[in-house]
């Protein structure tokens, strides 16, 4: 069996990823209820007991709020965080069930090598994952504010890409103006532009057969029609086309996708 991935749920209302293969698995955070995260299991014919970890980006309340039931329902599962995040998680997790890594470090659990890799964003010390499994690779990059180099060279294969707002209807909308700064700031989210952009600096790199899932869309200020038509033109303006070599699809906010082979 390949490296398979799958959203339970992808936006600023609660995240959390799984990452398998044919005997082990992985959750990439636990920001939606544990009714949501154990029914995405069962939908996806994972059984508890091959969930071996979860692996936290940072603290913020939609990445971290269901860590205390996973922990205590799941069998064999450990929460991964860096020291920072750990020191400003305010969700009761027992002593017992966390484990601490070091960002830019890669860890093994499994069968799967994990490198945990800095991103910009308004937390303690908020990462990015790739996953690597029999020579294959997929990278999580949500919660960023910018695309940095370290982060652009860790997507080369299958990536979920942060694509959070329209620039325009957020500015439009009704947030405050310290949010709206913030959400725009190069520590705050990722735009529908700024996610094309990347794809277009991607796909010039170097030409490769890739999947790219957006993720972590805005309900207040994107949609999932508009981000895939700002992207899809963004990248058109390049003469990129997505097709064989670049599929494109969105993660829904608050449903579990397909499961993808990487």
């Amino acid at each position: 069996m390949p490296l398979q991935f799958c959203s339970f749920a992808s936006g600023s209302s609660g995240n959390c990823y799984l990452i398998k293969n044919q005997r082990s698995a992985i959750l990439i955070d636990a920001g939606i209820s544990g009714k949501k995260i154990f029914q995405g299991l069962e939908e996806t014919g994972t059984p508890f007991e091959a969930v071996s970890a979860v692996l936290v980006t940072h603290e913020h309340i939609d990445h971290v709020k269901s860590l205390p039931i996973v922990t205590k329902k799941l069998p064999n599962v450990l929460a991964w965080a860096n020291r920072q995040t750990w020191e400003h998680i305010e969700r009761p997790v027992a002593e017992g069930c966390r484990r601490v890594f070091t960002t830019g470090e890669d860890f093994q659990i499994d069968d799967f090598r994990i490198r945990p890799f800095a991103i910009p964003h308004d937390a303690a010390e908020p990462v990015g994952f790739s996953i690597y499994y029999d020579g294959r690779q997929i990278s999580i990059v949500t919660d960023v504010g910018c695309i940095t180099d370290e982060i652009f060279e860790e997507i080369t294969n299958a990536v979920l890409l942060e694509a959070n707002h329209e620039k325009e209807i957020l500015l439009m909308g009704r947030y405050p103006y310290n949010l709206k700064r913030r959400i725009l700031g190069d520590h705050g989210h990722l735009s529908n532009v700024s996610a094309g952009t990347c794809l277009c600096r991607l796909v010039g790199k170097k030409k490769k057969r890739r999947r790219v899932l957006l993720g972590h869309l805005s309900r207040e200020n994107n949609d999932p029609s508009v981000a895939m038509l700002t992207i899809t033109n963004t990248l058109q303006e390049q003469d990129i086309f997505p097709g064989d070599e670049l599929s494109l699809e969105v993660m829904l906010r608050d449903s579990c996708s397909c499961v993808y082979e990487v």
